[in-house]
């Protein structure tokens, strides 16, 4: 029965029609709009925001436009998230902003009908820990768009053992709640592209289903292309029916470590004279352990990788990731929102144990993680180990202490220092 007493359906809890909002969800003889959901949530998150119905949303542009995130806006949400890698961070700005304005330009430019602006696919490039993944995972949470990551390394090529290649695309679909329409302009990030290098230069008897054999089939899906994929993921099988996807209007951000490819760059950018010494003004030796070393990268670099000419011909857009320094890692710890001491206090504060970490004990984090050589990651493998028995300790200890750790405390494991927190006058 619809609420109010008439044939029209209502929201039960602000009345309004189904006519006046975007959804309705049913229940048993209840009903609520979008709106509603949406404020229910926000409400629940503590971070309510003006609703503004995505078919009336209204861009600078011009009435009826879709709103989107401008470059500047981008670029900050991610600088919340994620420390440094500023030239990555505007290029992924940039790169986004572009696609969806070319998504668009053939309905509001009719000036320009004759210009088809192409796609501009990105290959990010950097050592491991820089945050590549990072910065897909923190775009997927600022943008309204489907957003999907997939690993390059269980793809392997049509009628062998692994996940097709159009398995990225399911992916895809699913995050769109199989709305094909919106999945088709959305962000598809495929990490570990790096693991898809030719294995040598020399041809082999036996196929290279999950290198070689991966990148060809990649081609003409980043390029643009109607693919047939399975609706639920899997395997493809002659019974089954397939969704038509069209990939021209989804951007393709791919992403990898390229371990051994600075040294590469580093050889190229030296070479100089055969010679004992070399003369004024010639080309000096490069630094392989250079940060910075990955901004030099040239599409023949990678060609000597082991990727194709033809999929680097796709990825136009080269973005380097520069190695972290310590005081990059410093500042990971606590400055952003997600930084990792406040994942660990959020954890003792369940407990009802502040917890408070020095600067010396910080700066000894550091110290070790730069030692693993696994960039930020080292930091939370760092932590784990030094607050492994305080939390096993930490039910067990009386709410309202202050656990300090030290410097000895992440170098020694010697015990933190607990002192109860002062009475507040």
């Amino acid at each position: 029965m619809p609420i109010g007493g008439d044939d029209v359906i209502r929201c039960s809890f602000c009345s309004r029609t189904a006519h006046e909002v975007t959804s309705m969800v049913a229940g048993p003889d209840v009903y609520i709009c979008d709106r509603c959901i949406h404020d229910a949530s926000g409400i629940v998150r503590g971070d309510l925001q003006p609703y503004v119905p995505a078919a009336s949303r209204v861009g600078r542009g011009g009435a009826g436009r879709p709103q989107r995130m401008r470059p500047r806006e981008i670029k900050a949400a991610l600088d919340a998230h994620v420390i440094g890698q500023d030239g990555a961070k505007r290029a992924l700005s940039v790169a986004v902003y572009n696609h969806y304005k070319r998504i668009e330009s053939e309905e509001y430019l009719h000036a320009y009908d004759d210009v088809e602006v192409e796609k501009s696919n990105i290959l990010l490039l950097g050592p491991s820990g820089t945050g590549k993944t990072l910065l897909a995972r923190t775009l997927a949470r600022v943008l309204d768009v489907p957003f999907s990551i997939a690993d390059a390394t269980a793809l392997t090529e049509a009628g062998y053992v692994g996940e097709d290649v159009e398995s990225i695309l399911s992916h895809l679909l699913q995050a769109a709640d199989y709305d094909v329409e919106r999945a088709e302009h959305g962000i598809i990030y495929v990490d570990e592209v790096d693991k898809l290098s030719r294995k040598g230069d020399n041809a082999s008897i036996t196929r290279d289903v999950s290198g070689e054999g991966v990148q060809q089939a990649l081609l003409k899906m980043l390029e643009g292309t109607v693919a047939g994929v399975p609706p639920k993921g899997g395997r493809k099988h002659p019974e089954q029916s397939l969704v038509q996807f069209d990939t021209r209007n989804v951007l393709f951000i791919c992403g990898g470590a390229f371990d051994g490819l600075a040294g590469q760059i580093a050889r190229r950018l030296s070479r100089g004279q055969i010679g004992f010494q070399l003369d004024d003004g010639g080309p000096r030796p490069v630094n392989p352990k250079d940060p910075t070393l990955f901004r030099y990268a040239e599409p023949d670099d990678l060609l000597r990788y082991g990727l194709i000419p033809e999929l680097i011909g796709r990825l136009p857009v080269l973005t380097a990731l520069d190695a972290l320094t310590p005081a990059d890692l410093r500042r990971i710890l606590t400055e952003p929102k997600n930084a990792l001491v406040r994942q660990y206090q959020k954890l003792f504060a369940m407990d009802g144990i502040e917890l408070v970490v020095d600067d010396e004990a910080l700066d000894a984090v550091v110290a070790r993680a730069i030692d693993l050589k696994t960039g930020a990651r080292g930091l939370r493998s760092v932590l784990e180990d030094a607050m492994l028995d305080l939390m096993f300790e930490a039910p067990d200890t009386r709410a309202g202490t202050i656990c300090r750790v030290t410097a000895a405390t992440i170098t020694d494991g010697a015990a933190p220092l607990y002192e109860e927190r002062k009475a507040s006058a």
